[in-house]
């Protein structure tokens, strides 16, 4: 069962509760967008990435970090400096 709501726009994310313990995934791989972010983040050069992982289509990382851009919170904390 996929959560509609939080997936409205991302036709290449897929959340289903039996694979990857429900996190959301790229195109029903076993790739979690949080894999991808990280992916991103250790390879920031496109070509080695895409040698790295070769299943990954450039759409694919564009929504991943929509993705995840999508589902942060852009609420602040307040802290007291002691």
């Amino acid at each position: 069962m996929e959560r509609a709501a939080s997936l409205a726009g991302f036709d290449r994310i897929t959340i289903d509760p039996n694979q990857m313990g429900g996190q959301p995934c790229v195109r029903n791989m076993r790739l979690t967008v949080r894999r991808v972010l990280q992916a991103i983040a250790t390879y920031p050069n496109r070509p080695e990435l895409f040698r790295e992982y070769p299943e990954l289509e450039e759409e694919d990382i564009k929504q991943a970090l929509e993705f995840a851009a999508a589902n942060l919170c852009d609420e602040t904390a307040d802290f007291q400096v002691a």
